[in-house]
């Protein structure tokens, strides 16, 4: 990594060389087209010359109506990590659209040009790219997703990116969910996605890993797998204004409240009672169904049933403190409708 980053981030580094298949971009950005038009798209994690993110964009580049196209990768001297080496030094890609008559991205159209770093998003020069741009687009290193997502806060961008659903009990993501500045895309959350890996890693998985764990094969091609997978954005979209409907009715049989905060337990989304008017905890999947017009996301550290429950800075229900009657659930979202049904 750039300056005094550790070293050891360089292995780290292989385990994140994830390339997204083109079908699941498709699959999730048609639905924000509306978003794109006349801005700059930014995909500050991949690598040019093998991104299906620019592929996608430049391909559609006239169909959203975009204006520019920039593409940066980190760039390792370690052979092994990247799946193409012709060149030592990391690339800059950028794409401005067709020339009259053309139909497709023509290689001529593409600026290619050399960064003085190694394209690390976290690198001054990537920043000032950043700083120019108005929506990122990208699947960033998993293990860098809390400074990564911290980053794009930071500089007030508008985004879409892949990460794994576990991220939403991470002390730095959930209360950006909670307060609104982030939230899931419109794809099924929780469920696994595929993707291409380089050669070497492939070899690796297969030796030391589990077929249907870390990778499956498709086609008699190793694909690697993350497991509970989500898109995270901060553009709006349809599904987040659709009314989740209810049709349980409370009892305190059925929703008993936990020992350590003043909520009930809800186990199940579809489960939500139409006709409570207080706190409630809720499975994290509950995000995917989750309309701000129709309920509130709540700290659970302000319903501590005493001082001595220890305060989560995720602001989550989780881990020995979930209990109820003694026995620990899931890590809970608590939840308060806005509109009650009596």
């Amino acid at each position: 990594m750039s300056g005094n980053r550790p070293l050891h981030a360089a292995n780290r580094a292989k385990q994140d060389e994830f390339y997204t298949q083109l079908s699941d971009i498709e699959n999730e950005l048609k639905h924000y087209r509306d978003h794109f038009r006349g801005k700059t798209v930014y995909c500050n994690c991949d690598d040019p010359r093998v991104s299906n993110f620019f592929h996608y964009f430049s391909f559609n580049f006239a169909h959203l109506g975009l204006k520019r196209l920039v593409t940066t990768c980190y760039q390792n001297q370690e052979r092994d990590l990247f799946s193409r080496h012709d060149r030592e030094r990391a690339i800059k890609l950028e794409y401005d659209g067709y020339r009259e008559g053309e139909r497709v991205p023509n290689a001529d159209d593409i600026g290619v040009s050399l960064l003085r770093g190694d394209g690390d998003f976290r690198s001054q020069e990537c920043i000032e790219i950043l700083k120019e741009a108005d929506i990122v687009v990208t699947n960033p290193p998993f293990s860098l997703f809390r400074e990564y997502v911290a980053h794009l806060v930071e500089h007030g961008k508008r985004f879409l990116v892949i990460g794994s659903m576990n991220a939403i009990t991470y002390k730095e993501i959930f209360p950006l969910i909670r307060d609104g500045r982030l939230w899931l895309g419109l794809g099924p959350a929780g469920r696994d996605m595929l993707f291409d890996v380089p050669e070497a890693y492939a070899r690796e998985l297969v030796t030391t890993k589990k077929e249907g764990s870390a990778y499956r094969m498709v086609d008699g091609v190793v694909k690697g797998r993350l497991g509970n997978a989500a898109w995270f954005t901060n553009l709006d979209h349809a599904k987040r204004r659709e009314k989740l409907i209810l049709w349980r009715r409370y009892t305190p049989e059925e929703y008993p409240k936990y020992d350590n905060y003043h909520a009930i337990n809800v186990n199940r989304t579809a489960e939500i009672p139409m006709d409570y008017d207080g706190a409630m905890g809720v499975p994290i999947t509950f995000l995917d169904k989750h309309n701000p017009d129709q309920f509130e996301l709540l700290n659970a550290d302000d319903l501590r049933t005493d001082g001595t429950v220890p305060v989560k800075r995720h602001g989550l229900i989780k881990d020995k403190d979930s209990a109820v009657d003694g026995k620990p659930t899931y890590a809970r979202i608590v939840i308060r409708r806005k509109d009650v049904d009596v």
